[in-house]
Formats: structure tokens, C-alpha cells, sequence
């Protein structure tokens, strides 16, 4: 399964739950396949998309926060998952892209064919942790979101290669803007 393939089928699967997408091919493949001001796009700081998607859990409890990272991403910032595990919010999914490599910066190897980041996040305190790897197991995993309860951790495994896409274009502080509005905040 491709990183897009991946994406498509979990959009599908939300209705109004809120987006954080990782820096990189992630948010870009995001903007291209659903557009919509409940997505905030990472446009920098690899790692940090799980951290602000906590924030968000943390802050807005009876909303759905999902975060889609990256192998790459979560690798730069493993600190992340303690800190969900240790917090628990009950309305986070949180879902690995895990093609094993920073495609987005040229393909380089992660560490994530020997780190099992399924087990990692069962230990750091996730309620649920699973590992899926074709299109049909994701379609089912996403099938049961409304119903498990956060935090929850999904590592898909997609294939290596960069697809062509474009990239955000709006600008970081509109992104921030449509997103706060999204949200129901008038304090951004």
C-alpha cells in the first residue's frame, strides 16, 4: 500500500474529527486528498505533530483528535509517546505511515525496520496498539475507531517512494487561522 492509498482510506473513515498531519509528504498528501480547515499541516518541525495533537486531546475532550505520522517523524520525537501514554486521552488515534525511511528528505533509513514502534507505544501506556499492513486490515482497523477508546496507536506499513505531489499552499499563519476557527477558538 502507497502513503496516499493509506491516507485516502482513513479520510474516509472521519467525519469531524480533527486532523494533525506530519511534516513532509504526510500534510501534502493530506491537503491533495481532503482539504477541509479541520487539518492543521505540519510545514516544519519534524517530530512534533504527536506533541500537538496531545495538546489538542488535552485541551478539547470531546472532540477526536487524530495525528498521522511518519516512522521519521515519531523516531525524532519518541518522547511523545510516554507522554500520551502517561496522559491518556481517551479521543486520540494516533497513526504511523511506516515506510521505513525520511522519504521526504531522500529516502534515508529509519531505524523503524528493527524498532517495533507497535510495541513501544503499547508500553509507553497506549490502550490499543496495532499493526497493520495491507489495504483491507486498515480498512477494518479504521472501521472500529468510533468505537475504541484513546489513546490509540496504528502503525501502518506503506512502501517505500516518494509520490508526486504538491505542496501546502497556504500560508502557516492562515492554516492556523482556519484551524482555530474550526475549533471553536477566537483566541488565535
Amino acid at each position: 500500500m502507497k502513503g496516499h492509498e493509506a491516507i485516502a482510506i482513513i479520510t474516509t473513515a472521519l467525519s469531524d474529527e480533527l486532523i494533525v498531519g506530519a511534516n513532509g509528504f504526510i500534510s501534502r498528501q493530506l491537503y491533495s486528498i481532503k482539504d477541509r480547515p479541520q487539518n492543521f499541516y505540519m510545514l516544519g518541525s519534524m517530530g512534533l505533530a504527536s506533541s500537538i495533537a496531545l495538546g489538542l486531546a488535552l485541551a478539547i475532550p470531546n472532540r477526536k483528535i487524530v495525528v498521522i505520522d511518519g516512522d521519521g517523524n515519531i523516531l525524532m520525537n519518541l518522547g511523545s509517546l510516554a507522554s500520551i501514554g502517561h496522559s491518556s486521552p481517551k479521543n486520540l488515534i494516533h497513526i504511523v505511515l511506516d515506510n521505513e525511511s525520511y522519504d521526504s528528505t531522500g529516502g534515508q533509513p529509519t531505524v523503524s525496520s528493527t524498532v517495533k514502534l507497535e510495541k513501544v507505544a503499547e508500553v509507553a501506556g497506549y490502550k490499543t496498539s496495532k499493526k497493520v499492513s495491507d489495504v483491507g486490515s486498515l480498512q477494518h482497523v479504521v472501521a472500529e475507531l468510533p468505537r475504541l477508546e484513546g489513546p490509540v496507536f496504528i502503525l501502518v506499513k506503506i512502501e517505500k517512494g516518494r509520490e508526486k505531489t504538491s505542496r501546502v499552499s497556504i500560508a502557516p499563519e492562515d492554516i492556523k487561522k482556519r484551524f482555530a476557527f474550526a475549533i471553536g477558538s477566537q483566541k488565535c
